[in-house]
């Protein structure tokens, strides 16, 4: 029985490819020291996986930034005002997906999206009617080649075309005929040139193929892999992952594909299709191992649905990348009894061989198992499940209705109109950093720590106060994260310490473990919220988390559904909103950044698997307030467009979109479905250190204007500035208020 995984955590175990790519962007590193670097990360890597007993070892799932940024280097798919830049590879690259600004000119980053239905994001690759596919770039040739000259024989990764035309945005007018067929050419000459290089397989990820996929797409994809795979030299494995690909399936099989990689953890019809046939001459890639979460795997389940395959070429695998599990739980300081119930990355490895083993006859590592799960994790909070059981439909409908609200708001804040505001967070400079390490690590004391908070608090309200801001906000200096600073303040949550999952570029993020029944046991934000407030006569927002974002972005519990799950959070945060209404906070943002994370890849599911239960569980955290109480709440990361009438039921006063990177795409549907709310579509992009001119802001007002009422419309940034350096966020935040300034004179 072979082992193989979909592709491995590139960050390094303690993030070293984070602060070395980071030190590239302040000038500290060369780039041909950080390219050593890399090189040496990933043997490290290779070696690590082979010493695991893993047979399939993959390559070029390395990246800098994104796998499909990186695709799209590879094949010369990059836009004309970058090329015209006359910017050395590494500045291309960077550029693309962070934007430049310096002496050879100044051009935004790519958009930036979430990658199907996880943290991760990828930078969208754009086809312009000047596009030529070639192969223009080296690396996946040369990363098969570091691992050959280890004596590793791996098995190169790289995005199949059609997930990478799924993804990709074009241009009016490009020739998409064209465009297939160079693509077909260009991945025929890496196929041979890796043929050339010794390599036995290579790996073509389309994750599309488990979405909702048309008769006109699929005699696309029929298209394309009948021309790819003739007369192959080296064996093609179609890999898919996060569902199952019910409406390829049968012209998948039919292709000359030498292996099929299945997902059987999220793909619910995975075993059912393949129970209905699988060619024998084909190997079965079954990802058993769930390659998202970090529970152990139950043995006696997996080999159970092993069975039933009765496939004699059968490849035992993850279901997805490990890229999105933290790199090891040996360097967490969890006690045995708890640790032993969790597998990060490395210990995927371990499980995957010894479900091999145990396929192969051997009992040791299963009894070991069944006894792990034959015992009890927790003790339930029947405090918590009586409230859920007793939830009604009132609880999730807030009154008086919106417009009634609408109109008592208008006249209790009175604000000016574009009223502007910043989306919460303000850099978490080095000094913030150490400063709430050192009281963590209790180098000081409660009372020296508050003091240093409450300066940085003032002197941002003193600043934003200056600029002109309408609606301030407290900075978040307290907080590590938006979700695990809350999840701290919550019973039923556990923290690793070194949980690190890369989200996009060099911003990893660490989700928190739901391990049992969530209740919050004390207030989590009062104390920073009201001090704030009574600083300045101005609005200061609440913030908080809400109970979608905090469930997609933790590692969720598999004993229950996602909907319970989601309901005991929403009702702790339902008691925080309550204490500062309870306390003088007017204005309370409840962010849902991550609320499509978890939407089904499959629409015809949309509602009935998910939105279902997101959307009132947002509704249940507001619904009690007072009708002069404002409900904002944020979102980003995401493509909001086909879920706006969703959105428009969650039913608060204000929503704030990330919107610059997609060109305010979002707007003219938002125009189209009529929606109520009053939104903030983001005006510049806080992803990128590039600062936007007053001129360049006043444009994209006038853009926001064209399409939403007046009366309706907020200017705030993309997201929050926890990321960014002062002096960009202070630079950006005046030319935001100062095109304000000179369009509400002009108008």
């Amino acid at each position: 029985m072979k082992t193989a995984i979909i592709g491995f955590p590139r960050i390094g175990e303690n993030r070293e490819l984070k602060f070395a790519t980071e030190k590239y962007f302040r000038g500290e590193l060369a780039i041909d020291e950080l390219e050593s670097f890399a090189k040496d990360l990933r043997q490290k890597h290779w070696q690590l996986i082979k010493k695991s007993g893993i047979d399939g070892i993959p390559s070029n799932d390395f990246s800098f930034y994104d796998t499909t940024l990186d695709t799209a280097c590879l094949l010369n798919i990059v836009p004309q005002e970058v090329t015209a830049l006359n910017l050395t590879e590494s500045e291309k690259y960077f550029a693309l997906a962070r934007g430049y600004q310096g002496e050879k000119g100044d051009i935004k980053a790519r958009p930036m999206k979430k990658w199907f239905n996880t943290n991760y994001h990828y930078i969208v690759p754009k086809f312009e009617k000047e596009t030529t596919i070639f192969v223009s770039g080296d690396k996946i040739f040369r990363e098969y080649h570091e691992a050959k000259a280890l004596g590793i024989d791996t098995r190169p990764v790289i995005i199949g075309p059609f997930t990478l035309l799924q993804l990709s945005e074009f241009d009016q007018g490009v020739d998409r005929e064209k465009i297939i067929g160079e693509l077909i050419k260009a991945y025929k000459e890496i196929f041979e040139k890796l043929a050339d290089l010794g390599a036995e397989w290579i790996q073509l990820d389309e994750p599309s193929l488990v979405k909702d996929v048309t008769k006109e797409e699929l005699t696309e994809f029929q298209g394309i892999y009948q021309e790819l795979l003739a007369d192959q030299k080296i064996k093609v494995l179609l890999q898919s992952y996060f569902g199952d690909i019910r409406d390829a399936y049968d012209t998948v099989v039919s292709l000359p594909f030498a292996g099929i990689g299945l997902d059987f953890v999220e793909g619910r019809k995975t075993l059912e299709l393949v129970e209905r046939g699988f060619p024998q001459d084909k190997v079965l890639f079954a990802g058993v191992v769930n390659g998202k979460n970090i529970w152990r795997n139950n043995y006696q389940q997996t080999l159970d649905v092993l069975k039933q395959i009765n496939h004699d070429q059968l490849v035992l695998t993850t279901s997805c990348s490990l890229l999105h599990v933290p790199f090891t739980t040996e360097n967490e300081t969890f006690s045995a009894e708890i640790n032993q119930h969790f597998a990060f990355a490395k210990e995927k490895l371990a499980e995957l061989v010894d479900l091999a083993n145990s396929l192969a006859g051997s009992e040791e590592a299963l009894k070991t198992n069944q006894a792990l799960f034959a015992g009890s994790r927790f003790t339930e909070n029947q405090a918590v499940q009586a409230k859920i059981k007793a939830l009604t439909e009132k609880d999730y409908l807030r009154k008086p209705a919106f417009e009634q609200r609408e109109t008592i708001q208008k006249a209790a804040f009175d604000y000016p109109v574009l009223p502007t505001t910043t989306i919460g967070s303000f850099p978490q400079t080095r000094e913030v950093k150490l400063t709430r390490a050192k009281f963590k690590r209790q180098e000081i004391n409660e009372e020296a720590y508050d003091q240093f908070i409450a300066q940085q608090i003032n002197e941002w309200l003193e600043w934003q106060e200056k600029i002109g801001l309408d609606v301030l906000v407290h900075g978040e200096f307290e907080r590590n994260d938006m979700v695990e600073y809350f999840g701290q303040n919550l019973s039923g949550y556990l923290f690793s310490k070194n949980g690190w999952v890369q989200s996009y570029g060099t911003r990893g993020v660490k989700p928190p473990i739901i391990w049992g029944d969530v209740a919050r046991e004390k207030p989590i934000t009062v104390k920073w919220s009201t001090y704030a407030q009574k600083q300045t006569d101005k609005i200061v927002k609440g913030m908080l988390t809400g109970p979608v974002t905090i469930l997609n972005w933790s590692f969720p519990r598999e004993d229950i559904s996602l909907k319970d799950s989601t309901l005991q959070i929403a009702l702790a945060i339902q008691e925080e909103v309550l204490d500062l209404e309870k306390n003088g906070i007017r204005v309370i943002q409840i962010d849902e950044a991550a609320l499509r994370e978890k939407l089904p890849l499959r629409k015809t599911d949309w509602y009935t698997e998910y939105l279902d239960w997101s959307i009132p569980a947002f509704r249940l955290v507001h619904s009690k307030v007072q009708a002069t109480t404002q409900i904002h709440t944020h979102m980003c990361y995401s493509e909001f467009t086909d879920i706006i009438p969703a959105i428009d039921q969650m039913d608060a006063d204000v929503i704030s979109f990330e919107a610059s990177r997609s060109n305010l795409a979002i707007l003219d549907e938002l125009k189209q479905q009529n929606f109520r709310t009053a939104v903030g579509p983001g005006v510049y992009d806080i992803h990128s250190p590039r600062v936007p001119s007053v001129a360049e802001i006043k444009q994209t007002i006038s853009k926001i204007l064209a399409k939403v009422p007046l009366e309706k419309v907020w200017i705030n940034p993309d997201c929050g500035l926890k990321t960014r350096g002062i002096p960009e966020t202070t630079a950006s935040l005046i030319n935001m208020t100062e095109a304000v300034k000179q369009v509400r004179e002009e108008l």
